[in-house]
């Protein structure tokens, strides 16, 4: 269930895991990258457990710990601008979209002026969206309510352009990936949209000068 993420094959000082969870892309990072040092954080105390029991755990290469960014300061964890590459993956769209603003603040605070926000989140039009719909379970616009209570924002591209360039960010591009699921036995053809499509996986770059989101569907 849980695959590692290689997706960050460039070389950094320091990275900001947010909702690290198992912690499947940190390690990835400490293996590839002798020097580097990694922060993680998740909301999830039971994450940050298995973070820190993880084979591969070592203090003086991860710090892992608890935070709610809508309203814990990161600056209590990490020095003010000193990371060089924050990781966002289906994170944002688990906030309510009037708090959203707050996690990027908080997280502008310790990125360095010409740092990286990488980003993947879901994207408007998803076919996981469309299920929602059926099913009573809208909070406000695109935005809805599991099963199990956890929530799913699906951005659309002026959304997600506007919500980081208010906070210091502008896009230079966006896109937008999309993947054709068939089931054949049924006749469906199904549209999945991620940043990149049906799962949103913007790459963000540059505070203050440069956004970019590199989405794709999964």
């Amino acid at each position: 269930f849980f695959k590692d993420r290689h997706y960050l094959d460039k070389e950094w000082d320091q990275y900001f895991s947010v909702g690290c969870g198992a912690g499947n892309a940190v390690f990835p990072l400490i293996a590839t990258y002798p020097d580097v040092f990694v922060y993680a954080c998740d909301f999830s105390q039971r994450a940050v457990n298995l973070v820190k029991a993880h084979k591969e755990f070592n203090e003086t290469r991860v710090s892992a710990f608890v935070c709610d960014l809508t309203s814990d300061d990161l600056g209590k964890h990490i020095s003010p601008a000193s990371v060089d590459v924050v990781t966002m993956i289906f994170v944002l769209s688990a906030v309510s979209p009037e708090k959203m603003p707050l996690v990027l603040q908080n997280i502008k605070k310790v990125l360095k002026p010409n740092g990286y926000v990488l980003f993947r989140d879901y994207a408007v039009g998803d076919l996981a969206q469309e299920r929602f719909s059926t099913k009573d379970q809208q909070i406000s616009e695109n935005f809805y309510v599991r099963g199990d209570g956890t929530r799913a924002f699906y951005f659309s591209n002026e959304f997600l352009t506007s919500l980081f360039k208010e906070q210091g960010l502008d896009a230079e591009e966006l896109g937008l990936c999309c993947k054709q699921v068939e089931n054949r036995a049924r006749e469906l053809v199904m549209n999945r949209y991620v940043f990149p499509k049906g799962i949103v996986f913007p790459v963000i770059l540059g505070v203050g000068s440069k956004l970019y989101f590199a989405i794709q569907i999964v």
